[in-house]
């Protein structure tokens, strides 16, 4: 009786345990492999006035994006890293491709970074360690991002570029591509981040709307056929899902005679007012005004110049996802589009630039993705790239880390039969049903058990008493009497 209380007490607990753990979890057991590769500073549009079989191919083969839009401030080290964790950038904390220090003036350039953890590891985690903490092994190719250590934790496979590491070299562009696909065939790595310093490179030297710039994208669209055959050649073509993107566009600088530039030495003096600054640097800025004089310097220059937007920290509009990280200095400069924000002195190096609002069509940048896990001659619409960082948690099979992304944007870009969904409700409510069924038909045998076994029970325990008082009666006839003394 006791083994049948503890089955019905138990049973409510089996119940809950049975509903919130579906019976049937539909996982693809085994996912195809991913690589990502990023061309810096491809615009949106750079493909429509050049002649490129391979990327018109890719389309063929998969999906393209009409554009998509980088985060704020489109620069290459925040935009990347982004990508690779699904965060904005006042979540991840880098704030800029220069690593600084307000206290010590200390600048790092973009390329000198790429192995200071303290610059990249604020608390999010990339998607390379997220998916090596699920099993899985990853690689990083010149990605901004992938030589820091996360935790303590470093990509398994990581290549950093030299500070002196040239963009434009085709011959070693093929090169880096075979490299990869012994990553993936002999040291079967699962995913894999590659990056190409251009068109990034040439646009800031000539400017976007050049013949230079038209022939590098012709040189980016030779290597994207050099990609797809070497696919082909290392049997990857069933097996190896890509996307190709950027992270970030480009636009032609105005300069004089044809607009008045920001020069802000035309309107403060920074050896009174500014502590530290991070100018001329495109088209965005911040400055560290000195003790007492923050108040001073928004005043002078929140109307200085009619094409430049200035904010106190506090005040920086909130669609930008930008200003709340601690590094974030507590005045903001952006310049309108083609702008650049000059500090005490205009240099006059680059034709191209970026940096600017991230709603400027210029500064939308390319999505493309082919392999056995997306549709064919698929035209997406435009989309924000932080929502990439679900789809690749989503091929990967890779449960991803909190994120401000979204699957819905991307989902239908991927093959309906190609990665199952994961569970959702409906699936629950399912497998609770199911589960349900099952219950009754335990509780159900349990009741006739008990049904049968009680009354049994009574009956027995009735015989067996009435039994005891028959023989305690014949006992006490044959009792010998008492002797007295």
């Amino acid at each position: 009786m006791d083994s049948t209380w503890s089955l019905l007490v138990f049973l409510p607990v089996f119940v809950q345990i049975t509903i919130s753990k579906p019976l049937f979890v539909n996982r693809k057991e085994i996912t195809n492999k991913l690589l990502v590769i990023s061309f810096d500073g491809f615009r949106w549009n750079y493909d429509q006035d050049v002649n490129t079989p391979n990327l018109d191919y890719m389309t063929e083969i998969g999906v393209k994006a009409k554009y998509i839009s980088p985060p704020f401030v489109t620069m290459t080290s925040p935009s990347h890293f982004t990508t690779i964790t699904g965060r904005w950038i006042e979540d991840h904390g880098v704030i800029h491709n220069l690593m600084f220090n307000p206290e010590t003036l200390e600048k790092l350039s973009f390329k000198k970074t790429q192995t200071m953890s303290e610059w990249w590891d604020n608390g999010v985690l990339p998607l390379w360690i997220t998916a090596q903490n699920q099993g899985l092994k990853t690689g990083s190719f010149h990605f901004p991002g992938g030589g820091a250590k996360y935790g303590k934790q470093a990509v398994f496979k990581s290549l950093v570029e030299e500070p002196n590491h040239p963009d434009s070299n085709e011959t070693e562009w093929r090169e880096n591509i075979d490299i990869v696909m012994k990553w993936f065939n002999e040291e079967h790595l699962d995913f894999v981040t590659l990056y190409y310093g251009e068109p990034d490179k040439t646009g800031h030297l000539v400017g976007p709307e050049t013949e230079k710039r038209k022939e590098i994208i012709q040189q980016i669209d030779r290597t994207i056929g050099y990609l797809l055959n070497a696919i082909e050649v290392n049997n990857l073509k069933d097996k190896l899902n890509v996307i190709i993107t950027s992270d970030h566009g480009m636009t032609t600088v105005k300069k004089q005679p044809d607009v008045t530039e920001i020069k802000l030495a035309n309107y403060i003096n920074f050896k009174d007012l500014v502590k530290f600054d991070i100018l001329d640097y495109g088209g965005f800025g911040m400055i560290l005004p000195k003790e007492g004089k923050e108040e001073e310097l928004y005043q002078k220059l929140k109307n200085a110049h009619p094409n430049l937007n200035v904010y106190k920290k506090d005040e920086f509009p909130e669609h930008f996802h930008y200003s709340k990280f601690n590094r974030v200095l507590p005045i903001l400069l952006y310049g309108d589009l083609g702008y650049s924000v000059n500090g005490r002195l205009i240099l006059y190096v680059n034709k191209g630039d970026h940096g600017f609002d991230n709603n400027d069509m210029d500064m939308k940048m390319i999505f493309r993705a082919f392999g056995p896990d997306f549709k064919k001659n698929y035209i997406s619409e435009p989309f924000d790239s932080i929502h990439i960082y679900p789809l690749m948690c989503k091929l990967l099979g890779v449960t991803p880390e909190p994120h401000n992304g979204s699957l819905a944007i991307t989902q239908n870009m991927i093959a309906s039969a190609a990665i199952p969904d994961e569970p959702n409700q409906e699936n629950t409510s399912s497998a609770a049903f199911i589960a349900g069924i099952a219950m009754s038909a335990i509780i159900g045998v349990l009741l006739l058990v008990f049904v049968i076994y009680v009354p049994y029970t009574v009956v027995k325990r009735k015989k067996v008493e009435k039994k005891n008082q028959k023989v305690g009666k014949q006992l006490e006839e044959h009792k010998e009497p008492a002797t007295s003394f």
